[in-house]
């Protein structure tokens, strides 16, 4: 299997992060059960000049973690990136493999946390280890003016590294918030499989987000 490289590659954490002992230890168990795996930190995807940056929460452990591309290789795919298809930010077909021709095209997805945790399930120690990636990565794009966060830790870590407070940014569904530099922070629930069997979470709440990030987007 080929590995999506990452289009903002100094700013990615090293393939052997020593951070999180817990997730170190995980990733080595993975990588001697699975070793055709990607198995590491998981890179962004997408277009670093695009205006909307998706910040999820971390690898999925058959998706990212087993591909190495975000949202790429579980049930969480397909809602996400034909969400951006319909809305033009995306272009080719995803057939959920970094060897497919899926491009994204003025979005960029970026992770709250860049390692699998057991059970998807970071601690608030990983989450503030990995922060400073986060915190980089978005340094690096700056012509994203527009943040979806997808789930409530992706929020938090959102609003953290772009400069908001928490309790004047509540998570909520659909919620907007600026920040003191005028880029947007939109919430979303987390295109889970479990959020999407549940009907937490549905295609036409999904695309209602993505519908107002493209009306708040930068002339």
């Amino acid at each position: 299997m080929n590995f999506a490289p990452s289009p903002i590659p100094h700013t990615e954490a090293p393939h052997d992060c020593p951070r999180c002992p817990r997730l170190v230890a995980f990733r080595d168990d993975l990588r001697i059960e699975h070793p055709d795996w990607w198995n590491a930190p998981v890179n962004a995807f997408g277009d670093p000049d695009g205006w909307l940056a998706i910040v999820g929460l971390a690898p999925g452990k058959h998706g990212a973690n087993r591909t190495g591309r975000p949202f790429t290789g579980d049930r969480s795919g397909p809602l996400l990136f034909d969400t951006l298809a319909k809305f033009g930010l995306a272009s080719g077909t995803y057939e959920g493999t970094p060897e497919d021709s899926l491009r994204l095209d003025g979005a960029i997805i970026i992770n709250a946390v860049k390692c699998l945790p057991p059970q998807n399930k970071p601690t608030p120690e990983e989450i503030r280890a990995c922060r400073p990636f986060l915190a980089g990565q978005a340094a690096a794009l700056p012509r994203a003016r527009v943040y979806i966060a997808l789930g409530q830790i992706a929020h938090q870590s959102a609003v953290k590294i772009l400069g908001g407070k928490l309790p004047k940014c509540r998570f909520a569904h659909l919620a907007e918030h600026r920040v003191p530099d005028g880029r947007i922070l939109i919430d979303s629930y987390h295109c889970s499989r479990y959020n999407q069997n549940t009907g937490r979470l549905t295609a036409e709440m999904f695309e209602a987000v993505f519908a107002r990030a493209l009306e708040l987007r930068p002339a």
